[in-house]
């Protein structure tokens, strides 16, 4: 299905001479994502559902757990296109906001530079197109059983994440942050293609069941192992592992290879930035469960296993993401380190595999997946909502259109704006810090409880101390929305600006129009005036996030139903 649509796409884009064709194919995306997660979830056979089936000779898996990961992508993904499947802004007259008058009558208004018609991510028609070849990667990576499958499934994934955070090519700051995305990326890339060499030319084994064939036998006979797998150095297929695994670490921005994250968040438009944080990394971490469950003994008689790499990346995570986020005052800066200082908790869960601990994973992953993308969604609405708006005191910020909230001084007073989007973003804030009784909490609560069952006392103690640093540029954001001053002032221009529309009837039947039907049309046409304050923010961003907003808050009604969901996830993975 997703080839299908695909396919039209590209014809729509070859054959059209319109540039604003991009709402109607985000559109088209978005129903194309839904349709698949719905035939998934309900037109799926029972048997393939329970059973893990083997496609294109071993390449890939289809896998209860595949399908579960796959609807969570899709459905994110939808979300994300929302923001370009819609228009940010709508005109709203309290007099005209009656179900019947909806009905009955028709509203025009022309001024497409308030309602943000013209804005440069409605020109690109190949944004939705670039997202679905993303998503056919990261949906191949969920279900890659062979080397060959893996590397060229995160590739199609990766170039098309290039692609996206260079779309915007009028843009310095995007094309210098993508230039730097491809380039790390690249060497990444690199890193994977080294490690699957040296597995393959000691073992001669692409597909992952014979790694785990190895790893579950290892036990029974060292030199037989040797002898048939010509193992030359048993050093090997941990150092071949470990070496995937740092590449797959790039790829989540995790410590000690997370420098380009930063700089590349903040210099792409917040738009891509919000699906650029989110997706590459789940499809990406899923597998490395896989990776880990299945292949994570000590082999032979090694005193190393190649697994010890995440836990060290899991300490210098949390502490250089908690750290170094005090300093940052550049409000996507300050998100990519708070990512940062997650992946640490993620990765601290992924790398102890236990039951307990694959269950915090996952209900880990899908709060902070959630979580982040109402962090950026309230981010874009807040410079959605400034429009008409001026602050004296700050300072010229480039590419200013594309990202017009850079800065945690801007949103200094904004509760005073909008308390209903500050509450939004407040509940947020406090989920990031691991705050009772928000998702955040149960989430670090899980993965802290898993590692001191396993021993992992030291990271216990590190994780808790990091998030109470981490606190701090958390509850700084805060405290500036809600206990500093609005300065924001209206434009000169706007503030006694009278805009105009007009209501006409709907015309239902199709007839010729007369002169002097035009003339009574014209008649019938009832001019409205209204102020700025009448432009405000667009259904489907207000209902979106707050959907995810209740999703942080009201977690506490019945928790025991996440965790038991997670729970059975997890027993599925252990018992296949």
């Amino acid at each position: 299905m997703i080839t299908i649509y695909l396919l039209y796409l590209l014809s729509s884009n070859s054959l059209s001479l319109i540039l604003d064709k991009t709402i109607t194919f985000s559109r088209i995306s978005i129903i194309a994502l839904i349709t698949i997660y719905l035939t998934i979830i309900y037109g799926g056979d029972s048997y393939s559902l329970k059973k893990a089936m083997g496609l294109f000779g071993g390449l890939f898996n289809s896998t209860t757990n595949n399908y579960l990961f796959q609807v969570v992508l899709y459905l994110i993904t939808s979300i994300i296109l929302q923001l370009t499947g819609f228009y940010p802004r709508k005109l709203q007259v309290p007099q005209f906001s009656s179900l019947r008058k909806i009905l009955k009558n028709k509203l025009i208004y022309y001024n497409t530079n308030i309602l943000e018609k013209k804005a440069n991510k409605y020109k690109i028609i190949e944004y939705a197109l670039i997202i679905l070849f993303i998503i056919t990667g990261a949906s191949f990576l969920l279900s890659s059983n062979d080397l060959v499958s893996i590397f060229l499934s995160i590739e199609l994934q990766s170039y098309g994440l290039y692609l996206i955070c260079t779309i915007y090519r009028n843009s310095e700051s995007a094309t210098s942050g993508g230039l730097k995305y491809f380039l790390l990326g690249g060497l990444s890339s690199c890193f994977i293609l080294l490690g699957q060499s040296l597995l393959y030319s000691n073992t001669s084994v692409t597909c992952l069941d014979g790694y785990y064939l190895i790893n579950s036998l290892y036990e029974i006979s060292f030199k037989n192992l040797k002898d048939f797998f010509n193992l030359s150095d048993y050093n090997y297929l941990n150092i071949s592992l470990l070496i995937i695994s740092v590449g797959f670490l790039f790829k989540v921005s995790a410590a000690p290879f997370h420098f380009w994250s930063p700089d590349v968040y903040d210099g792409i438009p917040t738009l891509v930035t919000t699906f650029v944080a989110i997706i590459a990394k789940i499809s990406i971490l899923i597998l490395l469960l896989e990776l880990v469950h299945y292949i994570s003994n000590e082999l032979y008689s090694l005193n190393f296993s190649w697994t010890s790499g995440l836990v060290v990346s899991s300490l210098l995570s949390l502490i250089i993401g908690s750290v170094l986020g005090l300093t940052q005052f550049r409000i996507k800066r300050l998100l990519a380190y708070s990512t940062i200082s997650h992946i640490g908790f993620i990765l601290l869960s992924l790398s102890i595999d236990t039951i307990e601990s694959i269950q915090a994973f996952i209900f880990y992953l899908l709060q902070y997946t959630f979580t982040n993308l109402n962090a950026f969604i309230i981010v874009l609405i807040v410079g959605y909502s400034l429009y008409g708006f001026e602050n004296k005191n700050d300072i010229s910020l480039n590419d200013n259109e594309n990202s017009p909230i850079q800065l945690v001084s801007q949103l200094k007073g904004y509760f005073y704006h909008n308390p209903y989007i500050s509450l939004s973003m407040a509940i947020t804030m406090f989920s990031f810090v691991g705050i009772p009784p928000l998702i955040g909490f149960f989430a670090k609560q899980m993965v802290l409880s898993s590692s001191l069952d396993n021993g992992y006392y030291f990271l216990t103690i590190i994780a808790v101390l990091t998030s109470v640093i981490g606190a701090v540029y958390y509850l700084s954001i805060i405290k500036q929305i809600y206990f500093d001053d609005f300065k924001y002032t209206l434009i000169d221009t706007y503030k006694n600006i009278n805009l105009q529309a007009s209501i006409s009837e709907n015309i239902k039947e199709k007839e010729e129009i007369t002169e002097e039907k035009e003339k009574s049309t014209e008649k019938e046409k009832e001019k409205i005036k209204f102020k700025l304050n009448n432009i405000v923010i667009s259904n489907c961003l207000t209902i979106s996030i707050s959907i995810l907003t209740l999703i942080i808050l009201l977690v506490i009604l019945n928790p025991e139903l996440v965790i038991r969901a997670t729970n059975i996830i997890s027993l599925i993975i252990f018992n296949p």
